[in-house]
């Protein structure tokens, strides 16, 4: 009989083989001293994976982020001890907040050193405190080498398992040299949860007592075929939907019953629409802050509405709001289980999601802008633009643009076609856009970035460019303030701007010399010809789009992008 175990290998070499098993073909991070071992495991497999060497560890953990929405499975990044780590924390609270699947390998001082505040040496679990309001869905300790698969396959599990989120496994440096024989773990795959039957029943009973119902989807854990079966509930129930904050591929914005994102800068006639409902079905979101508009749009802790809250974590459900019907489930079960909700021949609410539709279809109407209109902006890259493009954004008064008027399609079409991050992280949009280039080299991809936005993450130009990202397109929208702020400030303290001001780089000049091209732009009829160009260039391409520093606090723009309360900071 052959003999099939594996041969001993430094556990550095079989981490890498077990991030191969679970189908993972590219990781991100930098490099680092006390994993080393994982970066010789990474040359020893090169031909099955790849490693890219990002330029700050708060880059790689949001490309690592961006890499867990785009495939549903865990995003996976490597940052070395102490500052390494702290980098990356960024994006692992974005992964947290956006209930993405994300993986962070952190080097850790040799076992024999611990408890001695040695060099960069910390204690993760304390920094990363797993729980409802800490960083991480499990931090890890991987101390024997013949036990890294166990681990490795329990990160996985965890990632994905419920409501997806973040894992943070930490390796130490002697622990990673050691061999071992250990064989890595089949594939890990997340156990699909169906609602109760009787709870659908629940459900449908309330569906037909409902005069004014209204659902909003979002969230994670969705894929090609429940998005699909989503759209099929509503086309039988004649539903009215909308998309909670940054998950506005959820529905196909196209479709006739789209009523719109929720989230900030909701159409005020939207958010009248959902105050006024009878009942709400709340799918795969977890009715944070934004998506309810500061918890105004459903009252706590008892909402005027009927509530069923439908969610693939346990301990969301009941958290916040007590619904009238709470079912735990997958969303790639869920929305198969509503579809077969048989509905009746005549519903009370028949015409509301057309008049819904015709609402969103106003709000698409913009106000001009002078000298440089970014609604015009993106409608002409809607239109230029395949349908299977990937938006992305950080944050900050400029992604209100894109949030309004650009038609996201569903994922039944394309797959992710918008990467934003729920948790308000600026700096997000840039790697966010490198690393969804990478790994799906075939299709266009834009990030909108503010100008303090950009220079969060502007050293990932570097990464792009390194690794051969091409059919990437980067837009700066300068207005030389942290415009978000900057407009709070002029509300609650007319005239005395302090601290948002911003002294900007010729950013076209910038890009450039990372070797993308790039054009500067300060009107609208120089965009689309510039547009055009960028997208003929071969290689990444930046727009650096200037517009008055005022603009953020003009009547005009703010009726454009109706900014809510406590947007996230930025230009």
């Amino acid at each position: 009989m052959q003999d099939t175990a594996p041969h001993s290998r430094l556990a550095g070499h079989a981490l890498v083989e077990a991030l191969i098993e679970q189908g993972i073909s590219t990781c991100f991070g930098v490099p680092g001293e006390s994993y080393l071992a994982v970066l010789d495991g990474f040359h020893e497999h090169r031909e099955r994976i790849r490693f890219v060497a990002c330029r700050q560890e708060g880059g790689a953990a949001f490309m690592a982020e961006a890499q867990g929405k785009l495939s549903g499975r865990p995003g996976i990044c490597f940052a070395t001890r102490g500052p390494g780590a702290t980098n990356a924390a960024i994006g692992v609270h974005t992964a947290f907040q956006d209930s993405t699947p994300l993986i962070l390998f952190v080097g850790q001082v040799a076992s024999d050193q611990r408890d001695r505040e040695a060099f960069q040496e910390l204690d993760y679990r304390q920094v990363f405190g797993p729980g409802t309001l800490g960083l991480a869905k499990w931090v890890g300790e991987v101390q024997d080498a013949d036990r890294l698969p166990e681990y490795v396959a329990r990160a996985f599990h965890t990632a994905m398992q419920g409501r997806p989120g973040p894992v943070v496994l930490v390796l130490p440096e002697d622990m990673l040299t050691r061999r071992t024989a250990a064989p890595v773990l089949p594939r890990v795959e997340p156990v699909q949860a169906w609602p109760a039957p009787g709870g659908l029943r629940d459900l449908r009973t309330l569906l037909l007592a409902a005069e004014r119902p209204f659902l909003i989807a979002g969230g994670s854990g969705w894929d090609a075929e429940a998005c699909a079966a989503l759209q099929r509930f509503a086309e039988n129930w004649r539903l009215p939907v909308g998309c909670g904050f940054r998950f506005q591929d959820t529905f196909d914005n196209h479709h006739p019953l789209y009523a719109g994102d929720v989230g900030i800068g909701i159409n005020p006639k939207l958010a009248a629409r959902i105050r006024n409902a009878d009942l709400v079905i709340a799918l795969g979101v977890r009715l944070g802050e934004m998506t309810t508009g500061g918890y105004s749009l459903l009252e706590v802790p008892r909402p005027k509405q009927k509530l069923v809250h439908i969610h693939a974590g346990a301990e969301e459900l009941g958290r916040v709001y007590a619904a009238d019907l709470m079912l735990q489930a997958s969303m790639a079960c869920a929305a198969k289980a509503l579809e077969t909700l048989a509905a009746p021949v005549e519903l009370p609410w028949a015409g509301q999601g057309e008049a819904a539709r015709a609402d969103y279809d106003a709000n698409l109407v913009a106000p001009a802008v002078a000298p440089l209109d970014l609604a015009v902006v993106v409608k002409t890259m809607e239109r230029l633009l395949p349908e299977d493009t990937v938006w992305t954004n950080g944050a900050g008064n400029f992604s209100g643009w894109l949030h309004r008027y650009l038609r996201y399609r569903g994922l039944q079409h394309h797959g992710r076609t918008q990467l934003a991050p729920t948790s308000g992280a600026m700096g997000y949009g840039l790697p966010a856009a490198v690393a969804a280039s990478l790994l799906e080299p075939g299709r266009q991809v834009v990030n909108l970035s503010g100008d303090g936005d950009l220079l969060m993450t502007g050293q990932e130009l570097a990464t792009a460019i390194g690794y051969g990202a091409k059919k990437l397109l980067s837009l700066v929208v300068d207005n030389g303030s942290y415009g978000t702020i900057r407009m709070h400030q002029e509300r609650e303290f007319p005239g005395r701007v302090s601290g948002s001001d911003l002294f900007n780089p010729d950013f076209a000049a910038l890009a450039r010399a990372y070797g993308w091209a790039a054009e500067f732009v300060d009107a609208t009829q120089q965009f689309e010809p510039a547009l055009k160009r960028a997208l003929e260039a071969g290689k990444p391409a930046l727009l650096h789009l200037k517009l008055d520093p005022e603009v953020s606090t003009t009547r005009a723009t703010l009726g454009a992008i109706r900014t809510a309360t406590r947007p996230a900071p930025g230009a």
